[in-house]
Formats: structure tokens, sequence, C-alpha cells
């Protein structure tokens, strides 16, 4: 009869069922994807309410009135691409990011280059030196460019009048301002292109190069067909995550020069900061924020296009 109950127990009724679900449960715990799912789950957490829930907020400010009541469409959107200067942002914005961009991805290449050819511990003491702009927090180094630009207590115009040279305007003319927001932060992004690109250049195998230098190669060539080909991907990813930055960027253009003069400097985030919190609109000012969305997907969209094509092609 024991026997018997038992046999009953395992062949069927609600104790068998809650053994295969306990079983079940088990596997999907010791699951790779699941651990992985759970792990990640407090970065998804911090990822949808930093980052997606504000942009879809922003996205519904964008179509409100001024005292944010009624809906009025797209008409934000509208009034802001009429106006003129939000047109300068726009030229703007692109001039600074890209321009920015190509002088920190040429100079953190050529940085990257001397890092790697020097060796032992001088090559850490460079790397940390060269490091510190890019470590120093942005708004404290940005104010000691403002000093050095200021045009009453300007040091490189000081330098300009101790050899007989006329000083020069660096924020109050518009080229110059430009110029000024531009040489600010290529001076602070370029460290993070450096290590980047070192720490890529690190990874390309030395028999490459021994391989081409029996071939016959040279300095140039190894670089155009070697180095680049094998830093590609690294290049690509870093120069749209500073395009992202770069395009996002506030604090250069509102300590150094607050958009000015006449509006020649400001930025998506700038301005979007002005219409928005300064001159109450914000509706407006999210719209302005929200222009930068489809140029970045667009950017996005194509640098990663290009670099899963070239990892299927290597993978094949």
């Amino acid at each position: 009869m024991a026997d018997g109950s038992t046999i009953m127990l395992d062949t069927g009724g609600p104790y068998n069922a809650s053994n295969k679900q306990v079983r079940s449960l088990r596997k999907l715990s010791r699951r790779r994807s699941t651990a992985a799912v759970l792990l990640c789950l407090p970065l998804l957490v911090l990822v949808i309410g930093l980052e997606v829930y504000p942009t879809f907020y922003a996205l519904l400010l964008s179509m409100m009135n001024r005292k944010m009541t009624e809906y009025v469409g797209l008409d934000n959107f509208i009034f802001m691409i009429s106006r003129d200067s939000f047109q300068l942002v726009v030229f703007q914005s692109c001039l600074f990011a890209v321009t920015a961009v190509i002088m920190k991805a040429f100079l953190g290449f050529i940085l990257a280059h001397l890092m790697h050819n020097i060796r032992g511990r001088n090559q850490r003491i460079w790397r940390g030196l060269l490091l510190i702009p890019w470590v120093i927090p942005l708004a404290l180094s940005t104010l000691t460019w403002f000093w050095l630009f200021d045009p009453s207590y300007s040091a490189f115009n000081w330098t300009l009048n101790s050899f007989g040279l006329d000083p020069i305007p660096f924020l109050g003319t518009t080229w110059n301002a430009r110029i000024a927001v531009i040489v600010v932060n290529t001076w602070f992004g370029a460290p993070f292109f450096m290590i980047m690109y070192l720490a890529a250049l690190k990874s390309v195998s030395e028999q490459l190069y021994e391989a081409a230098a029996i071939d016959g190669a040279g300095s140039w060539q190894k670089l155009i067909f070697i180095t680049l080909p094998m830093m590609r991907n690294i290049i690509m990813i870093t120069v749209l995550f500073s395009l992202i930055v770069t395009f996002a960027d506030f604090d250069i253009v509102r300590i150094l020069t607050n958009g000015g003069p006449q509006d020649s400097t400001h930025l998506f985030a700038t301005y979007a900061f002005t219409v928005g919190i300064q001159s109450g609109h914000i509706p407006r000012g999210a719209s302005v924020s929200l222009f930068m969305f489809p140029i970045l997907a667009t950017l996005a969209f194509f640098v990663l296009r290009d670099v899963l094509k070239r990892n299927k092609e290597i993978a094949s």
C-alpha cells in the first residue's frame, strides 16, 4: 500500500506538477541569458528612468503651448525653423561638432602614436600627464580658459603685448569666439581619443608590421594598409560617441561666451536653455533640444551599419 501511494504521487497529481515547476525554475535560473538580464536590470532601470522617460516627456512638452495647458502639435517646431537665430544655431552646432571632432581625432591619433613608441615607465608618466585635461572637471578648466581669453586680463594678450603686438578680441568677434570654443573642446576631448587609439594600437599584432617590413613597406604604407584598417571600428565608434557628446555640449559655450556675440556661438543645448529656462518657454526649449535627435540618429545609423558590415566581413 505504501509502495502504491508512492507510485501514485510520482506519476500524477498536483505534487508531480509542482515538482516540474520547481525544476523548470531551476533550469531558468541556470541559463546564462536569465543571469545576464538580472545583472543588467539595474542598468535598464536607470536608462529607462534617466533617458527613455525624459525623452518621451520632452516630446510631450514640445507639442504644448507656453502655459502647458493645451496641445499645439508641431507649431513650436515650425516656429523655431522659421527663425534666423535658430538656423544660425543649426549651422554653429554642425560647424562646432564636426570641426572639433576632426581636430580631436587627428590630434588624438598623433598623440597615440607618440605614446605607442615610448617604452617602459616613461609611457605611463606621459600618458597620465596627457590625460589631465580630460580628468579635470570641464567647468573648472573652461573657467581657466575664460581667464586666458578675457579681454581685460588675458594672459594671451599680455604675451602679445610683451612682443609689441596688438591684442586680439578672442571672445569679442564672431569667428574668434567660434574658434575659441572649438579650441577648448579640442583640448578637453583629445586625450579621450588618444587613450582609445592607444588601446587599439596595442591590439595590432607586431607580426603584421614585421611581415610588411619584409615585403618592403614603408612607414606610410604600414599606416595606410595595416594600422588604419585594423583601427577602423575603434575610430568609427569613437568618432560617433564624440559627435553625440559634442553636439550636446553645454559647459564650454555657457561659460566662455554665453552664446554671444549676437548668438553666433549658441549650440542646441545652450539655446534650448536660453529659450526654455531663461525666456520661460519650456515647450519651445524642449523642441529645440529634440532637433538633435534626427541628426544624431542618422549619424549613428550609418556608422553602426558600417561597423556591423565590417564585423560580418571579418567573421566570414
